[in-house]
């Protein structure tokens, strides 16, 4: 399957440099990257519910170093330049927006995801090669960015399909750090917008601090990251107990941390959810089936995340979701032999300052909620 694919998306380049077979050559690749991901995936769970209710799928993906191959010299970014230490040339680029590309095709399976969260992006101009200049330009998705301070240049960001998804509010929610205005970190992404079927979310997209010099030396920063998300949510609880909260990021902790049990108060009593609460639906993948998005010395974590509001998880509020249907998406393209420990790990882009081609050092998670 793998040789056959190649051969497709050797053919399609070939085949674009004509812009009147583009049209022709998306299609082509956009079903090829389909039955590619159904034949690999791990996870069975497909994007049809069998109740025959409408689901929306909403997707995480810490991109790992998504940046354009152009020195912006407010930004950090000089190791992924063409005589940067990466050596990062617009190949490289396109290879690793096509990538991508793939991965949320997989992810949607034969619908493709409602909502797309990215952390490690550079800027707006490589969400838009993502959207306009892969396959992914016939799905009609839209942006929503803000450039945060982070010292590197990296953000977090969305993209919706129109179709589904229509944002009303949004927001970068600025993260100052007492008695340290000097310290830089991305922004929290905040959207507030309205389905298709007319029910409201709020979605937040994170990228919290990284444990560079140490998870215990660095645990205060993201406490109060968590903080101020917390905030936030209470804020918007005020206003409406009832209302449908997705949080989703790379929190750079694991579910069990305090930063997210007891700053933001993530529960995980799942069967005695309340509106008003939050509940973290990672802990359950973690603990209950032992799964994880990033590995680390050996060791799967799960630092990718999917908390919800209390009300997203009662069936009878109009938008729905449960535990089994927060998932890591773990397909066999997305992984290689981890020649130091053992098992898999996630093929990235890079190792080190090799050029590997690979997708990213994290691995997707994803929800779906469905309506009544």
């Amino acid at each position: 399957m793998e040789i056959l694919v190649q051969m497709a998306q050797n053919q399609i380049l070939e085949l674009t440099k004509d812009k009147s077979n583009m049209k022709y050559c998306f299609t082509i690749s956009f079903f090829i990257c389909i039955a590619y991901a159904n034949a690999q995936t791990k996870d069975s769970s497909t994007y049809i519910p069998t109740n025959g209710n409408e689901a929306y799928r909403i997707m995480f993906y810490n991109a790992e170093n998504f940046f354009d191959p152009f020195n912006d010299s407010l930004k950090n970014d000089e190791d992924f330049l063409p005589q940067g230490n990466h050596f990062w040339t617009w190949n490289k680029f396109q290879e690793k927006a096509n990538n991508l590309f793939k991965v949320i095709t997989a992810v949607g399976k034969w619908q493709p995801p409602m909502i797309v969260g990215f952390c490690e992006v550079e800027n707006r101009f490589v969400l838009n090669q993502l959207i306009e200049k892969t396959p992914l330009a016939r799905l009609n998705y839209g942006i929503v960015h803000h450039d945060s301070p982070d010292n590197r240049g990296i953000d977090v960001a969305m993209i919706y399909l129109k179709d589904q998804f229509t944002p009303i509010h949004d927001e970068a929610i600025h993260i100052v750090f007492p008695n340290d205005n000097a310290k830089k970190t991305r922004d929290i992404l905040y959207v507030e917008g309205v389905t298709n079927k007319k029910d409201t979310l709020h979605l937040f997209i994170n990228h919290w601090p990284s444990r560079l010099g140490g998870q215990l030396e660095s645990d205060a920063n993201r406490t109060f990251v968590a903080s101020v998300l917390k905030n936030k949510v209470d804020s918007i609880f005020k206003a409406n107990i009832n209302a449908n909260i997705i949080i989703t990021g790379d929190f750079n902790d694991e579910p069990d941390n305090t930063s997210i049990t007891e700053t933001l108060k993530a529960k995980h009593d799942y069967e005695n959810s309340q509106a008003g609460f939050l509940y973290n639906l990672s802990y359950y993948l973690k603990e209950k089936k032992g799964l994880g998005s990033h590995k680390f010395q050996g060791q799967w974590g799960m630092l990718d995340q999917i908390i919800v509001s209390g009300s997203l998880l009662n069936k009878q509020n109009n938008v729905y979701t449960s535990t089994d249907n927060a998932h890591v998406f773990n397909a066999d393209f997305l992984l290689v032999k981890d020649e130091q420990n053992v098992g898999f790990q996630p093929n990235r882009t890079y190792v080190g300052f090799k050029y590997n081609g690979g997708f990213s050092d994290h691995l997707p998670v994803y929800l779906d909620l469905f309506n009544k």
